[in-house]
């Protein structure tokens, strides 16, 4: 009979059959067969089979000590105690004479674990999930709860087709390998997607509200057509604030699900959702009970009107802005609380902002979640927040897009959570890591200098520390360059930006320059931040500037630059910085000054000015879509020499980046014979582009803008009119005209998989004698 038990369980384990030994034992909930006799008084017990153990460890479980009698229930239980501990494949109880003999068989302990067939999921993670590890004890439970685990994390990654079998290999002193054969199959992909419920959106424009897709050849590195419970829940999300931006008070998700397909290679997922009529803004009130804030001065940070449609982020946005207005002005704790009052007859919404004071509620504890690379401190230090510090929503906001702005995550969340008090909050911010090296490739065309290739590589999150690292390379018919550089926004922890580059540089007659110049030097920078958005950085830089090999036939100008200057600079940037966004700005302006002062030591004297500035309009209140948007560019520049004619090298230059339409430095002064540029000493921009989508699906990533740049480039002219490299000496005319120079075009941005590919088209241009121009530009990258 216990022959054929074993046999019974052998065919029923999954495990190979040297294991199947471990199944005879007797089940821990009964004694086995042959019970102890009854009667009498132990007068002794003895341990058998026990290696790694010892006896007094075995009797110590033990329920019956020497002396006792021989009694039925205490030996049951001693038993069942000692099946418990999990230590034992097997335990019999059985008496001989007095004496009670304890026999048991150890479990083996776990040699190595080993994980074949995973290709979705490192050895490295897998061992993390798994619980079995070197020197634990093995138990076939043990065994079956890490295969669950390992069957979750492949479903998480998307294969929910995947299979898990443990084996054991049996090595000597009673020890084991322990073996899961994994076949994670095909990743189980969202075949469909449907909506039901809805009227005034179709289903191909909720398909690009929600974050998940159907899955699509073209999109074979996304994976965003995986199915997780997490995006679902962000679909529905994604779902509620499209209509609650878009007028739609009274929508709600009737019901999301996700169903597997019975071959289990495919989800299917079904919306229905319940959209309710669309609303207009009526009556807005304002409330104030705060002295001194009157709802006329809190009226100014409205993001809405009366006769709006309804718009939820806009309401937030203008609590938001309320909230600062007020804290700005010595009120610590504060709520602006947003309500509104549905007329569904009338079809309008009466909203009213409660402007009073707020629980004084503290930040007990600041948690973070996720960051498998990036360190606690480099996260920490982007919260506007500390712990101790007064609850502000307004702030925990703010520091989320700033933790987006740092392009090292895929996905941001920061939640709110009781504390160990009613007056403590603790907030915990969940990061999801991405790739945060950069492979970038680059190109242009030029009228004159053909097809160009620019190469680099880059980490921004250099071992998880923040630090960016980087090597850049140009390599062209007529240029070579290379540059590496370090930056540590925030050295030591502390609010000090420290940074340098060692580059080299090579120009070959590269189109407006006819000659060739080399660059060899250094810089470093350190800067601070006065506020989260006024920062200032400090730089100095050591540059040796080789001119030679200068085109026969070229300017007397260019001809007298011939030779070795040394350039020692310090300069300096301050920066206004109100956009919503420092990666993809949509709404706020930028402006920066910079200053440039050349004459520590080396041969160029010169004082040289910038001011920059960008704005961002949005056009989401005109179009229903936040993917339109106007951004206005703008800069003007001065250069003031000291004492001394500047070089030409170190002069404004007008064209390409800053002027499409034109080849880089290719409008402005030049030689009115040769026609080379000459660069000047003032110089203007204004840069106006729309953005907009364009009729394909987003999954794409396409865009498309239009735009018209617009500068000009004066005072050409030379201090001195001598020219040494002419046998006359005399210098030839110069061509310099203050008229602005337009460009205006039409481009396509594509966010692909490879990383952001721009193209620009300038077809209409107006030019000035001597300017040249360019036809295209376009650039591409990808991330490792």
């Amino acid at each position: 009979m216990t022959r054929l038990r074993a046999a019974l369980l052998a065919f029923a384990c999954l495990f190979p059959c040297p294991f199947v030994v471990a199944a005879a034992a007797a089940p821990p909930h009964r004694l086995p067969a042959a019970a102890p006799a009854t009667g009498g008084v132990i007068q002794a017990i003895r341990v058998e089979g026990n290696k790694r153990i010892e006896t007094g460890t075995i009797l110590s479980y033990m329920l019956v000590r020497p002396g006792d009698p021989f009694t039925p229930s205490r030996l049951d239980q001693s038993l069942k105690t000692l099946y418990a501990t999990g230590l034992f494949q097997t335990v019999t109880l059985t008496r001989v004479g007095d004496a009670l003999v304890v026999k048991v068989a150890e479990y083996p302990l776990v040699n190595r674990v080993y994980f074949r067939g995973n290709h979705a999921i490192d050895d490295g993670d897998l061992a993390k999930v798994a619980q079995l590890r070197a020197r634990a004890v093995f138990t076939r439970a043990a065994a079956q709860l890490d295969r669950k685990r390992i069957l979750d994390a492949f479903a998480e990654k998307g294969y929910y087709d995947a299979t898990v079998e443990p084996e054991i290999i049996r090595l000597p002193e009673n020890r084991v390998n322990v073996v899961f054969e994994i076949n994670q199959g095909p990743s189980t992909l969202v075949s469909r997607i449907t909506f039901a419920g809805n009227h005034a959106y179709g289903e191909g424009r909720l398909s690009e509200v929600i974050d998940s897709r159907e899955e699509r050849w073209w999109a074979f590195l996304s994976s965003a057509d995986q199915y997780s419970p997490q995006r679902l829940d962000l679909d529905k999300e994604l779902l509620r604030r499209f209509y609650l931006k878009h007028g739609y008070a009274d929508f709600r998700i009737v019901s999301a699900t996700a169903e597997l397909s019975p071959d289990r290679k495919a989800f299917f997922l079904t919306f229905v959702v319940h959209e309710g009529v669309r609303y207009r803004v009526g009556k807005i009130d304002i409330h104030s009970h705060l002295k001194g804030i009157t709802p006329a001065t809190l009226a100014d940070e409205l993001q809405l009107a009366k006769g709006d449609w309804f718009d939820g982020n806009a309401v937030q946005r203008s609590a938001d802005k309320m909230e600062q207005y007020v804290r700005n002005h010595g009120f610590a704790f504060v709520q602006v609380t947003p309500r509104f009052v549905r007329n569904p007859k009338a079809r309008t919404v009466a909203l009213s902002f409660d402007a009073s004071q707020g629980p004084r509620v503290y930040v007990e504890r600041i948690d973070i979640v996720g960051n498998t690379r990036t360190e606690d401190s480099v996260i920490r230090r982007q919260f506007h927040l500390a712990e101790g510090d007064p609850f502000n929503a307004a702030s925990i906001r703010h520091t989320q897009q700033r933790l987006k702005d740092l392009d090292y995550f895929q996905h941001v969340n920061i939640g709110v959570a009781p504390g160990s008090a009613p007056d403590k909050a603790v907030l915990t911010a969940r990061v999801t890591e991405k790739a945060t090296g950069q492979l970038s490739l680059g190109g242009g065309y030029s009228t004159d200098v053909g097809a160009l290739l620019n190469a680099g590589i880059k980490e921004s999150n250099f071992l998880g520390t923040g630090i960016s690292a980087g090597i850049n390379g140009i390599l062209a018919q007529q240029q070579s360059s290379i540059d590496l550089s370090v930056n540590d926004p925030y050295f030591q922890n502390r609010n000090l930006l420290v940074g340098g580059d060692i580059f080299l540089l090579q120009y070959s007659n590269l189109g407006t320059a006819p000659y060739n110049e080399k660059r060899v030097g250094f810089s470093v920078h350190a800067g601070y931040n006065f506020t989260s958005h006024l920062q200032q950085v400090w730089n100095y830089q050591l540059v040796g500037r080789t001119v030679s090999n200068i085109v026969a036939g070229s300017s007397p100008f260019i001809f007298d630059e011939a030779g070795y200057t040394l350039l020692s600079q310090v300069g300096q940037v301050l920066s206004l910085d109100y956009r919503d966004s420092t990666i993809d700005p949509h709404r706020g302006f930028i402006v920066a000054l910079s200053t440039d002062f050349a004459g520590l030591g080396g041969n160029a004297r010169y004082v040289r000015t910038r001011l920059n500035g960008a704005y961002y309009i949005p056009l989401d209140r005109l179009t229903g879509n936040d993917q339109w948007d106007i951004a206005l560019r703008a800069g003007v520049g001065k250069l003031f020499p000291l004492g001394r004619q500047e070089q030409i090298i170190d002069r404004f230059f007008l064209g390409g980046d800053n002027l499409r339409g034109f080849q880089t430095g290719g409008a402005g002064p030049n030689d009115a014979t040769t026609g080379d540029n000459l660069g000047g000493r003032f110089i203007w921009t204004e840069s106006t582009q729309l953005n907009f989508p364009l009729p394909v699906s987003p999954d794409l990533g396409l865009s498309g803008h239009v735009f018209a740049d617009v500068g000009a480039l004066t005072q050409g002219s030379f201090e001195s009119n001598r020219c040494p490299s002419q046998p006359s000496g005399a210098c030839p005319p110069i061509n310099e005209s203050a008229a602005p120079r337009l460009g205006a075009g039409f481009g396509i941005s594509w966010r692909s998989s490879f990383g952001l590919i721009n193209i620009d088209f300038t077809p209409f241009v107006i030019k000035q004698p001597g300017d040249q121009t360019q036809v295209f530009r376009f650039g591409f990258g990808t991330r490792f």
